[in-house]
């Protein structure tokens, strides 16, 4: 699907923000800039780093700031803290470990969905013979 010039403009003006997020729900991510606080967070000093380089977590959320700016909710496991980054402050760990979380957890639940309904069948089966 092609976006005329207008229709990319109203998607996201941001220029640092691709038209389609880059990362999904789920998605485990690294921080590649530390994250400081900007006086959002109450409970730390303004400017203390609150996420150092390289830490990883996974996306919760995808918002909007100012309906123009992507904002990816990340939850950060060691810190377990969950903060808002940009897009240019991640990076998919996908991508360098070649392991999809969130693939192997869609097998998972097909492969159980289809266990339980050939239980299902098979007790339905068993009924139906000891009438």
């Amino acid at each position: 699907m092609e976006f005329t010039h207008a229709q990319a403009n109203q998607i996201s003006a941001s220029t640092k923000d691709e038209i389609l997020p880059a990362f999904r729900l789920g998605e485990r991510v690294r921080i590649k800039k530390p994250i400081k606080n900007d006086g959002s967070n109450p409970f730390r000093e303004p400017n203390e780093i609150l996420v150092y380089p390289g830490a990883e977590g996974y996306v919760k959320f995808i918002g909007d700031w100012l309906q123009v700016i992507r904002i990816y909710e990340v939850h950060f496991i060691e810190e377990g803290e969950t903060y808002g980054c940009r897009e240019a402050e991640l990076e998919s760990i996908r991508d360098i470990d070649g392991y999809d979380e969130v693939e192997e957890e869609l097998r998972w639940l097909r492969e159980h969905r289809k266990q339980r309904s050939l239980e299902k069948a098979n007790r339905e089966k068993s009924q139906r013979e000891g009438e």
